[in-house]
């Protein structure tokens, strides 16, 4: 029982209490650009799904393999194996969508929640927690996306999936501005709602940064905590 609990809890933190997107922060570049559009919002998180699990499920896999002094070479080969497997798969039989996203599908190679999780979770745990860790960032990422992009869309085109319901347009909304007020209005209602429910908001994603070890802005940082700690 203890066990499903645990592997639930690896799942869902990701949705609400650690989202990569509007908790920490991560991710942030390709949020703002295909959200235009909820069909883009639900491709690119998809398509993000499917490499964050498949990518978990290998690097954890092979964790007690990879050379610790080449991990970060070798999961970023493992990441663009499965993103070309995906782009060749949404070319196929979404070619609309591998427009629509352009440059940002291939780029999730660099996405910092991928290799973030991988760095942070895949490369240090077994292989269901780590697939169902990729499984909720993922559907976290993608609940963000989809969030942004039906609220981009409805108030910038007046319309949803392309359905027209709104004969109001505020093309603002589509536009870099637009997304930035959007993107914060949804941060803001997320940490909100972690508050109310009692849990501890990330502010910083030190922790999911796969250069973390050797940040030396984290080192000052923590040099910086042991010394108030000293002095209190």
């Amino acid at each position: 029982m203890m066990e499903k609990r645990s592997l639930f809890k690896e799942f869902t933190k990701g949705i609400v209490k650690e989202n990569p997107v509007l908790c920490l922060v991560l991710g942030t570049c390709p949020t703002l650009a295909v959200t235009t559009s909820a069909t883009n919002a639900i491709g690119m998180g998809v398509a993000a799904t499917l490499v964050l699990v498949c990518s978990n499920a290998v690097i954890s896999a092979l964790r007690k393999v990879i050379p610790d002094k080449v991990r970060i070479p070798a999961y970023i080969t493992i990441i663009a194996g499965f993103v070309t497997i995906v782009q060749m798969l949404v070319k196929a039989f979404a070619p609309a969508i591998n427009d629509s996203l352009g440059i940002y599908l291939p780029l999730i190679v660099v996405n910092c929640i991928i290799l973030g999780r991988a760095e942070m979770y895949a490369g240090k745990n077994p292989v269901l927690p780590s697939i169902l860790d990729g499984l909720g960032m993922g559907v976290g990422f993608t609940a963000a996306l989809l969030c942004m992009g039906i609220i981009r869309e409805l108030l910038g085109s007046g319309s949803i999936f392309g359905f027209q319901l709104m004969p109001v347009q505020i093309l603002i909304f589509i536009l870099p501005p637009g997304g930035f007020f959007v993107f914060g209005i949804l941060i803001m209602l997320a940490n909100k709602l972690n508050t109310r429910a009692g849990r501890k908001v990330k502010t910083t994603p030190c922790d999911g940064c796969p250069m973390a070890a050797s940040c030396s802005q984290k080192a000052e940082k923590c040099g910086e905590k042991e010394a108030t700690e000293n002095v209190d």
